[in-house]
């Protein structure tokens, strides 16, 4: 019992000793024992950690701590993750107070770079030192690592990485690989005469470095088809010439054209345009397409060797015409004789390329095509032997024609000699005319008339369309109304037509005073006195004066009207005349439309009186404080011209 009792009180002192020293390094602020209060205070060496001591230390001792201490890193601002997580607290915190341990990489880590290069984690990351970020693979897309770079290390691009340093290097691919630019010999990349481009990525690519191709279009503009594309590079670039190599046939090819001798190129001076009858495909057999020269061969021509136009290796024929070849054919014709005729060395307008004869003439092709009668009428009876007519006019075949006409008789007539205006190609007779052709088309009565009534025996060229150049005496003669002495115009169609002389009628509309109202009913002698029918004036005074003067109610002369009637009258009728009172109300006060009510002077309507409406008494009162007030009538009407209030 005793030592069981003695063994617990030594575990209960030794416990309360801890539980001190525990309050005193975690920064108790005091701490009640049983023998009093605490005499003094301590601080925690950690700085301001507040968790339980006993969550890191153990009571055995202050070191080491517990193998797992409960503090959870994901709750500051640097959760530990990759490697970080099996790493020693005291390798990252060297001092107690651990908010003062840096979270940069470069905090715990030296800068084997010696500054060189940016921050660590562009291309490191907490799985391993090693493994790299996508980015630093990517070289930040300056240079992206694909095909065969993909597999290479960093220093075999950065020789100076055994010294840390990865400073960028040139992109282009010379740069790193001039020795096998330099070395390589199929074919020769730095001979003086290849003078290849250093432009590496123009043959090869990242994938693999050999297998090159060149693109021979897209880098030179020569395409290799046919047989030029299973050529070695060297059959074409002689001794290693990539530069001035010619682009034309002839360049490679002279020796084979000067040797040529199926035909012999050189003596028949064939153009040394190879292509035009040689492809790349094979340089025998060859073909030339005569489309390609402008002469395409048709017909017999097709048929034809070479030398049957091109006699004596003439290869350089420079004209296509037909008589070029067959001048001697031309000149030998005789049916019809084409040199005695003068026919035309155009061949193509009769012959065709697939036979000789017949020959066929288009005669629609010249200005003059065959129709009617002419259709059927043989060459000779127009051309006489003369193929070169310029003239495609009748007259030129048929004067004889025109001048032994009697019915009428052309010549004397004077009839134009465009036979065409009366005569057709499909028969001479019957010949007809049309009349509305000439500006002056038969209507009416003329319809019917014959030729000579109007033209008489001879006379065709008539130019005056007038109808008094006809009817002059038909004009003189008339005396219902007589034209002569009332002076009429001579314009006979004004008043009569085609259809009948008689009866004639006149359109006053036409003329500057159309008939209204009563006027239409009106007898023409009625206003047109003395047989004037020319200078008749057309306002209303000159024709009714006596009317204006002989009117009483109201007296016009006297009352000063002016003369111009239509102000009040119409053509219905000469009563009932009525007056546009445009400023003045006539219902003003007690006139109910009596013009004397205002108007007291019968004689003189210029005159009117307000006053004997309107008392001086009444006016004066309502005048009162009005400047310029003055009681007369003609005062009244300035300031009321329309009957109204003053204004």
């Amino acid at each position: 019992m005793v030592g069981a009792l003695g063994s617990s009180r030594l575990l209960a002192k030794v416990c309360l000793a801890v539980a001190a020293i525990g309050a005193l390094l975690c920064g108790a602020t005091s701490l009640g024992f049983a023998q009093g209060r605490a005499q003094s205070v301590s601080r925690s060496p950690h700085g301001n950690l507040n968790i339980p001591c006993q969550n890191c230390h153990t009571s055995v001792g202050w070191k080491p701590i517990r193998a797992v201490p409960e503090f959870d890193h994901n709750k500051t601002n640097f959760p530990l993750r990759g490697m970080h997580e099996n790493v020693a607290c005291t390798q990252c915190h060297a001092k107690p107070v651990f908010s003062n341990t840096g979270t940069s990489c470069g905090d715990c880590h030296a800068n084997i770079h010696r500054g060189r290069m940016r921050a660590c984690e562009q291309c490191h990351t907490v799985k391993g030192w090693n493994v790299t970020l996508q980015l630093a693979g990517n070289h930040e897309n300056r240079f992206p690592l694909i095909g065969g770079h993909a597999g290479l290390d960093c220093a075999d691009c950065h020789k100076s990485a055994a010294m840390s340093q990865f400073q960028g290097l040139d992109i282009r691919c010379y740069s790193c690989h001039q020795t096998t630019y330099q070395q390589t010999n199929a074919p020769s990349h730095t001979a003086s005469a290849t003078a290849f481009p250093i432009e590496c990525e123009q043959c090869h690519t990242v994938n693999t470095w050999l297998g090159a191709k060149f693109d021979h279009l897209q880098r030179t503009g020569f395409a290799l088809t046919g047989m030029h594309a299973t050529l070695d590079c060297t059959a074409c670039h002689i001794g290693g010439k990539y530069q001035g190599t010619p682009a034309t046939c002839q360049g490679c090819h002279l020796p084979d054209y000067q040797k040529a001798s199926n035909p012999n190129h050189v003596a028949l001076g064939i153009p040394q345009t190879c292509q035009e009858c040689h492809t790349t495909s094979a340089w025998q057999p060859a073909t030339f397409n005569h489309n390609a020269v402008g002469f395409p061969l048709t017909g017999g021509h097709a048929n034809l060797q070479c030398d049957q136009c091109h006699k004596n290796g003439n290869f350089n024929l420079t004209s296509t015409d037909c008589v070029s070849c067959h001048l001697t054919d031309y000149q030998k014709t005789s049916n019809p004789n084409h040199l005695a005729a003068g026919i035309p060395q155009q061949c193509a307008l009769c012959h065709t390329t697939t036979t000789w004869t017949p020959a066929t003439f288009d005669h629609s092709k010249t200005a003059f095509p065959l129709t009617g009668a002419h259709v059927q009428a043989k060459c000779d009876q127009c051309h006489r032997g003369n193929y070169n007519l310029a003239i495609a006019t009748c007259v030129s075949c048929h004067l004889t024609d025109f001048k032994g006409t009697t019915s009428p008789n052309h010549v004397s007539g004077g009839l134009p000699q465009q036979c065409e205006v009366c005569h057709n190609t499909s028969a001479w007779t019957p010949a007809s005319f049309n009349h509305a052709a000439t500006g002056w088309p038969l209507t009416g009565a003329h319809a019917t008339l014959q030729c000579s009534q109007c033209h008489g025996a001879t006379n065709y060229s008539l130019t005056n369309t007038a109808c008094v150049a006809c009817h002059l005496t038909d004009f003189t003669g008339t005396t219902n109304p007589n034209h002569v002495s009332a002076g009429f115009p001579q314009q006979c169609d004004v008043c009569h037509s085609t259809s009948a002389w008689t009866p004639a009628s006149f359109n006053h509309n036409n003329t500057t005073f159309p008939l209204t109202g009563a006027h239409t009913t009106v007898a023409c002698a009625s206003c047109h006195v003395n047989n004037n029918y020319t200078t008749v004036p057309t306002d209303c005074y000159s024709c009714h004066k006596m009317d204006y003067q002989g009117t009483t109610n109201p007296n016009h002369v006297s009352a000063g009207f002016p003369t111009g009637c239509a102000t009040c009258h119409t053509t219905t009728s000469w009563l009932g005349a009525t007056f546009n009172h445009t400023w003045f109300n006539v219902n003003h006060g007690n006139a109910n439309g009596v013009c004397a009510t205002c108007h007291t002077n019968p004689n003189d309507y210029s005159v009117f009186q307000c006053t004997n409406c309107h008392t001086k008494s009444r006016t004066d009162n309502e005048h009162q404080g009005v400047g310029g007030y003055v009681y007369n009538s003609v005062n009244c009407y300035n300031c009321h011209r329309n009957g109204g209030g003053g204004g």
